[in-house]
């Protein structure tokens, strides 16, 4: 038997590809960096600027506290299409007793590869990231909001069919996400958002070889809403947001911008640039529609490590609220 590509190599590659992530932030790269790639088509559209927004479900991996003060119900699907990988985020958030809680699962899937003998395909390898996180979020007074997700990571390889031959494995860590936000004094309420993630254990894949630490990244921002617009438009909103982003792996400081325009708070336009991201950098728009209890979003950055190989990344989510 043998395999196309080979375990070792399947495994290789999937290394690369984290890899190559890394390095366009470091020369130090990581096979943990997959967990720096955008998740939702609202954040990707406003530049990944909103440590102080509440993008909705999305907060679960941008910073949980936007989450506290949210009234209803969510149930959610976010799905990302890149060179790297197809990405499909599921969520669901509900206000509580002690404050909001959600579960959220995220599936990295990075394509099957055929494991072959003399005859012919026999088998099918499966690499994925796996990404479970739970969240609980909570307002305090009426200004500060506090938030912590706790995620289950698992980097494996499974296989399918005849598979005697293959080096079959799943490598597990633990990582605590939280964050705070609070609304400032001024003219216009500001909000001043604070999150660090990815804190946690290291990834180690097996005894050979050194394990990964987690891209721990701290990010702080502020949102600001230009209420000015509203006293000659009442059916308009404008809003501004800006973030800068520390990773402690990568040892490099990125600024982020973003603005969304919001008519008859049914329909979102949107506009941002990430600096020195490997896959979302460079400029992005995205556009959302609310239909009753039905919200989609989309959304595309045009730079990175995708758009460079000629597919700039896309990312839809839908969501219904209830």
């Amino acid at each position: 038997m043998r395999l196309l590509p080979s375990s070792a190599a399947v495994i290789a590659a999937l290394f690369l590809v984290s890899g190559d992530l890394a390095a366009q932030n470091a020369g130090d790269a990581t096979g943990t960096a997959f967990l720096l790639l955008p998740i939702g088509a609202r954040a990707v559209g406003m530049g990944q600027a909103v440590v102080a927004d509440n993008p909705g479900s999305e907060a679960v991996w941008w910073n949980p506290a936007a989450a506290a003060r949210n009234t209803k119900r969510e149930a959610a699907i976010h799905h990302s299409q890149t060179v790297v990988a197809t990405g499909d985020a599921l969520t669901y958030m509900a206000p509580s007793r002690i404050g909001t809680l959600a579960i959220s699962l995220d599936v990295l899937n990075f394509g099957d590869q055929q494991v072959t003998d003399e005859q012919g395909p026999v088998g099918v390898i499966l690499p994925r990231n796996l990404v479970l996180a739970g969240t609980l979020a909570r307002g305090i007074g009426k200004r500060f909001n506090g938030g912590v997700s706790y995620k289950l990571i698992q980097f494996r390889v499974d296989c399918s069919g005849q598979c005697a031959n293959v080096a079959t494995f799943a490598a597990s860590a633990n990582a605590v996400d939280v964050g705070m936000q609070y609304q400032l004094l001024g003219p216009a309420p500001m909000m001043f958002g604070l999150a660090v993630r990815n804190l946690g254990s290291r990834l180690k894949v097996d005894e050979r070889s050194e394990p990964d630490p987690l891209p721990t990244r701290i990010e702080a921002g502020v949102l600001y809403p230009v209420a000015v617009v509203a006293k000659y438009v009442s059916d308009i909103d404008v809003r501004l947001a800006a973030a800068v982003t520390s990773d402690r792996e990568f040892g490099e400081s990125a600024a982020r911008v973003g603005a969304e325009l919001v008519w008859q708070r049914q329909v979102h336009l949107r506009a941002g640039y990430a600096a020195r991201e490997s896959n979302g950098a460079g400029a992005a728009l995205g556009f959302g529609l609310v239909a009753g209890k039905l919200e989609f979003d989309i959304a595309r950055s045009f730079g990175g490590l995708s758009s460079d190989a000629g597919q700039p990344p896309t990312y839809f989510s839908l969501r219904y609220l209830f």
